[in-house]
């Protein structure tokens, strides 16, 4: 017998209303709720071996885990393994007690963003952008700045009251900051996507102490973005904003000329 759609839509309504998580206290969820079903996935500098998965499982042990099972253990070649490791979390976190900073702006798109620079700030805005350092992925600063954008997202070189300038890879922080100067720029994007041995913090400190010897700060918006960036890192090295991994073009855009505003107030 088939049950009314009235009963059915019932049922879901109070198997959600069942599946309500306690935001006091959040747990890993893997097959069902609260259930704390981890995964691991690390290389140890062993050979691959019952040994090899012994050190994997005894590692996962230490970190306060149950249940715990080496699924997947792989031989890397010159004393070397890779393991991939299921477990049980028992710990959970508050999640209504957590505060984290982050970038404060209205949210607007392409369209909004253009009105807006015209109405509230009547001149085009400059931009200019760089992978610094030694840094030669492009792929995150192309996705904010080229006219293609990310994720059906338009980039800043399509925006009709942006002049952006996209400087590409590899720019030693000293001509990205001289080119911002010569510019006039109201605003700097700096990504950096290399992060071994936290070299992209030294590189960071670099930039925002040059910018604060040729006084960029007082009038230039200086902004970071990456996979490792984020905005508390941002402000505590002296930038005005972080984005890390997922923003949009419009995200950037958005913060950039509602700052410019808020600041000339």
């Amino acid at each position: 017998m088939r049950l009314p759609a009235s009963h059915l839509l019932w049922s879901k309504r109070l198997h959600l209303k069942r599946m309500k998580p306690d935001l006091k206290k959040i747990k890993p969820y893997g097959d069902t709720l609260n259930d704390g079903k981890v995964q691991f996935s690390f290389t140890l500098p062993v050979p691959s071996g019952p040994e090899g998965k012994e050190a994997a499982r005894q590692i996962v042990l230490k970190m306060g885990i149950s249940n715990i099972d080496v699924v997947f253990a792989e031989d890397l070649g010159e004393g070397f393994s890779f393991y991939v490791v299921y477990g049980t979390c028992e710990h959970d976190v508050d999640y209504t007690r957590i505060k984290v900073p982050k970038v404060q702006t209205e949210k607007m798109d392409f369209y909004q963003v253009n009105r807006y620079i015209k109405e509230k700030i009547g001149h085009k805005l400059v931009i200019v952008g760089a992978c610094t350092g030694t840094d030669a992925h492009t792929v995150g600063l192309d996705a904010i700045m080229s006219m293609k954008g990310y994720a059906g997202d338009y980039g800043l070189e399509r925006y009709s009251e942006l002049e952006v300038y996209n400087m590409g890879s590899q720019v030693p922080n000293s001509e990205l900051i001289a080119k911002a100067i010569d510019l006039k720029a109201d605003a700097i994007l700096v990504s950096q996507v290399v992060t071994q041995k936290d070299i992209h913090l030294k590189n960071l400190t670099e930039f925002t102490d040059m910018a604060e010897v040729e006084g960029l700060a007082d009038r230039t918006l200086l902004i970071i973005g990456g996979p490792r960036i984020s905005h508390e890192l941002a402000t505590e090295l002296g930038f005005d904003a972080g984005f890390g991994p997922g923003t949009l073009p419009s995200d950037v855009a958005s913060f950039i000329c509602t700052e410019i505003v808020r600041r000339r107030a």
